[in-house]
């Protein structure tokens, strides 16, 4: 696909077509690659590739570039482990009902071990059965940075006693960052890409 897929809505603001980026953004797609990664970098074949959301950043490549170096960071020198930033990547989309930010993480969820039933257990939230009283802690977490910015002294408890504080850090940054990107496709209204058609979709509200 060289183009941004049509959604089901017109876009407030279309997305930029790749030969419509102005050539700053080049800059801004590598500042997302850290000089040392912790974490390898995926495989790129065959993977839904972003290009709408791409495409609407390309608007701003100054942003673009200063979010893809914070992102870069989460993404790939994360002192969390992958399936960690998964979960709480994908309970902010859930409580956001981003559906974009959904169906991409979806993806990566997959590629990092999260099960089907995982990841519909995640738009359930932390009292869902199932979870272990870690993973119920990282879940609770989102939710309480989204409605109250700050993390409760029971959940910190749990927290604390197995993450150290950078991945804190890691944790409540990821959240943010999550958090402002899917403000940012909401509000654009920024269309699923054609290449994430079929992707387990995100479930109703409980």
């Amino acid at each position: 696909m060289n183009e941004p897929a049509p959604g089901p809505a017109s876009p407030r603001i279309a997305p930029l077509g790749p030969k419509e980026w102005p050539p700053a953004m080049r800059d801004a797609l590598a500042a997302i690659r850290p000089a040392e990664p912790r974490h390898p970098f995926p495989q790129t074949e065959g993977r839904p590739k972003g290009l709408n959301v791409l495409g609407t950043l390309a608007h701003h490549p100054e942003l673009a570039r200063a979010y893809h170096t914070f992102n870069g960071h989460l993404l790939f020198n994360t002192t969390l482990d992958l399936r960690t930033r998964e979960l709480l990547v994908l309970r902010v989309a859930a409580r956001r009902r981003a559906d974009y930010e959904w169906a991409q993480h979806v993806v990566l969820a997959g590629d990092v071990g999260l099960t089907h039933d995982e990841v519909v257990r995640i738009a359930q939230g932390p009292d869902s059965d199932g979870w272990s009283p870690l993973d119920a802690a990282k879940l609770r977490a989102v939710d309480e940075l989204l409605d109250d910015a700050r993390i409760a002294d029971a959940t910190w408890a749990t927290l604390a006693g197995t993450l150290d504080p950078r991945q804190l850090l890691d944790l409540i940054f990821t959240v943010g960052a999550y958090d402002a990107l899917a403000m940012m496709m909401r509000s654009f209204e920024v269309p699923l890409d054609a290449d994430l058609a079929g992707v387990t979709p995100l479930p109703p509200a409980p």
